[in-house]
């Protein structure tokens, strides 16, 4: 496997990708489909076995990684990955566009930014927001935050990855964004398992329930957008009408959770928190306002003894 760069001229600009864990590979073959020449590195080389065979170039260091492209894309670990990579490359990131789509905070992203200019790099932030068998797709979309100019010049490429959604030009802004998204996912998830757990308790199969399940996930939006021309223009305003329902009928509905919960044995952390939100909201008077109230406990959270 020969080391070879190509120079930044040509119909189809050169793209490095550092970190080819199953995103990584994805979009190295993104980019590689659509005639682009593609540079990878990877710490544990073998992992490039796969997208060399398809056409890509496997560097001998991340130094000669970065020098082989303009546009550096990151899929690694965190943050932290990045500096113990490109450490020893720093003296090679001058002029390069460090696209990082890697999981991370957002001051760690701003952090980044910082040190990227330091070393001469326009830096973009990127949160993918597919898993890695989706990359490429019509699904796919990345949301983008830092120089506009820099997503600009290489949105070509990086649409082959996922549409472009861009934020604006704080750094920390598609992280911020990314991280609120998997707060959802992920705590519906949770929320999924648990009411799976529920129902198994009862001698029903995850075959059964699941089908009923998400039948109720893909109607929250329309459940949250009742009542509202715009969905969250109430919220903007710091309006809580409880016309619809109210913080008193779901907190009432959260304290069933919990006793059923603890009566089945099932663990009570996610069902806790959702009922310490509503409590919350009653014990501040707000029982008669609509359940969104809850929004305030979240914000201002008073600090536990």
């Amino acid at each position: 496997m020969n080391e070879q760069h190509t120079p930044f001229s040509g119909q189809m600009s050169p793209v490095t990708v550092l970190g080819l864990g199953p995103m990584g590979q994805a979009m190295t073959r993104a980019l590689l489909a659509a005639g682009h020449p593609v540079t990878v590195w990877n710490r544990t080389a073998g992992r490039a076995d796969g997208v060399v065979a398809d056409g890509a170039t496997l560097a001998a260091t991340p130094s000669a990684a970065v020098e082989a492209s303009e546009l550096v894309v990151l899929s690694l670990t965190d943050y932290r990955a990045m500096y113990d990579i490109l450490g020893d490359a720093a003296g090679s990131l001058t002029g390069r566009t460090l696209v990082n789509l890697s999981s991370d905070t957002p001051d760690r992203t701003r952090e980044a930014s910082a040190w990227a200019a330091g070393h001469g790099a326009t830096f973009l932030t990127g949160g993918v927001m597919v898993p890695a068998p989706m990359v490429g797709t019509e699904a796919s979309y990345i949301y983008y935050s830092g120089p506009d100019e820099a997503l600009e010049r290489h949105r070509a490429a990086l649409a082959l990855l996922g549409a472009p959604k861009y934020l604006g030009d704080d750094p920390g802004l598609a992280q911020m964004m990314y991280q609120a998204q998997l707060a959802l996912f992920l705590t519906t998830l949770s929320g999924l398992m648990h009411a799976t757990a529920m129902l198994g308790s009862a001698g029903m199969k995850a075959q059964e329930v699941l089908p009923e399940l998400l039948s109720l996930t893909d109607s929250v939006s329309a459940i949250v957008a009742a009542g509202e021309e715009t969905p969250g223009a109430a919220l903007d305003a710091g309006e809580h009408p409880g016309a619809l329902s109210t913080v008193t009928m779901m907190g009432a509905t959260s304290d069933h959770i919990v006793e059923t919960s603890a009566s089945l044995g099932l663990d009570l952390a996610l069902p806790e928190a959702v009922q310490a939100h509503y409590r919350r909201a009653i014990d501040d008077g707000h029982g008669g306002d609509n359940w969104t109230r809850i929004i305030d406990g979240i914000r201002a959270p008073r600090h536990r003894v």
